[in-house]
């Protein structure tokens, strides 16, 4: 593995992390779960294939970073790219600088789930690893070209001046590198505009003009927006007062419900796999019919109203655990768009392998392509960009110290 970059994705419990390379098959990832506790480990796959799992009892971000690192040192990563949630109002990559970890930090109560995880893990990094040049892509920095009629929410304007409540958007790494990439497949690279369906656990939906977001169905938190595996996505805003009032449920109550019990584990009160909801919905399980029937009618509703954004609708791009992997789900859903245009090829759409990308429509009306996605080569990428740049910067101000002396 030549040059490399470090993917680091730190939760409450648990660290992502892949050594990326310009060779996207020498790829090694993982992922450190049950940190803090007596099942602590490490489970991932090495250079060449091969599966490893570790244990680091009770280990905490730190010790599990510090295995990772020793396990992965003489690849010789050249940077470490941090994912961070919420960047606030940055609007690109940073490097990771004392007033940038203040900004993460300022931004803490827009994503308190978030980024004191991403805080643990920038601060460990850190102090293991100073010499190594270190970045946050954020999830909300792709999403800062929507325009003001897109982010704003209509309530009293000091919220939005004195407290930033806003629309941010997520997932903004994958809409990021899925419209890139589906619109070279395309050929017309970061031209035209276009319409992503992330759809996994998380989901959400982007409107891109000419390769920048102009719309997205999250808002200022990633609960907004369309169905979710267990994120019930938009209701009545008086749902609130409404539990509160009639079941007295205090709001930590109601915010654990949405974000945690709804979804589509909400409506099928069985599972929040899609797979696991397909084969019950097959065996005659209304419940889980009804999940998936909403769970696409509330996509299809989400990228209709996402199309207003553009002034050209060129096609649409499926991406995430189940766009990429569900024909069925990909179907039922365009099966409630019919005025767009779109033409569906069932044989393509049926026959695209996992894990591939593909066109899956006839030919005709707006083209749709499953494209998978890959945020942390997304992420690998803007943490190269912002290195060179500093580095380029340095270089430069250096030559001209010496052309001054």
């Amino acid at each position: 593995m030549s040059t490399s970059v470090l993917v680091i994705n730190c939760g409450s419990s648990s660290i992502k992390y892949a050594l990326v390379s310009e060779h996207r098959e020498d790829r090694i990832f993982g992922l450190a779960e049950n940190l803090g506790s007596a099942e602590a480990r490490i489970k991932g796959i090495t250079a060449g294939g091969a599966a490893l799992e570790l244990s680091i009892p009770h280990a905490d971000h730190e010790k599990a970073l510090e295995t990772i690192l020793e396990r992965l040192s003489h690849y010789n990563p050249q940077a470490i790219g941090h994912r961070v949630v919420h960047g606030g109002t940055l609007t690109k990559a940073e490097l990771l600088t004392p007033e940038i970890v203040d900004r993460i930090r300022a931004a803490t109560p827009l994503a308190p789930l978030h980024n004191p995880a991403h805080l643990v893990g920038i601060d460990a990094t850190m102090r293991l690893f100073p010499e190594l040049p270190q970045v946050a892509v954020f999830d909300t920095a792709f999403h800062q070209t929507m325009p003001a009629h897109a982010y704003r929410y209509a309530l009293p304007k000091f919220l939005y001046t004195e407290h930033n409540v806003r629309r941010y958007g997520f997932h903004g790494t994958s809409h990021a590198y899925v419209s890139e990439r589906g619109s070279e497949l395309a050929g017309s690279y970061k031209q035209g505009g276009w319409l992503t369906a992330h759809l996994g656990n998380g989901s959400s939906t982007c409107a891109i003009w000419n390769g920048e977001s102009v719309d997205t169905s999250m808002g200022l938190t990633p609960l907004e927006g369309v169905v979710m595996g267990t994120r019930s996505g938009d209701v009545d805003p008086s749902l609130h007062s409404f539990l509160a009032s009639n079941l007295g449920w205090d709001i930590y109550k109601i915010d654990k419900m949405l974000n945690s019990q709804s979804g589509l584990l909400g409506l099928s009160d069985l599972s929040n796999d899609m797979r696991t909801l397909i084969e019950a919905s097959e065996q005659g399980n209304e419940d889980a019919s009804i999940a998936i029937e909403v769970f696409c009618y509330r996509l299809a509703k989400s990228l209709a109203a996402l199309s207003c954004g553009l002034p050209r609708l060129d096609g649409l791009f499926f991406t995430g655990g189940i766009g990429e992997n569900s024909a069925y789900i990909r179907e039922k859903t365009l099966a409630y768009l019919p005025h767009f245009g779109f033409n569906l090829s069932k044989e393509q759409n049926d026959n695209l392998k996992r894990g591939t990308e593909g066109r899956i429509d006839a030919g005709t009306g707006p083209q749709i392509w499953v494209v998978p996605t890959d945020e942390e080569g997304r992420i690998a990428k803007e943490t190269e960009s912002v290195v060179s740049q500093e580095v380029n910067q340095a270089a430069e101000k250096k030559s001209k110290d010496v052309a001054i002396a």
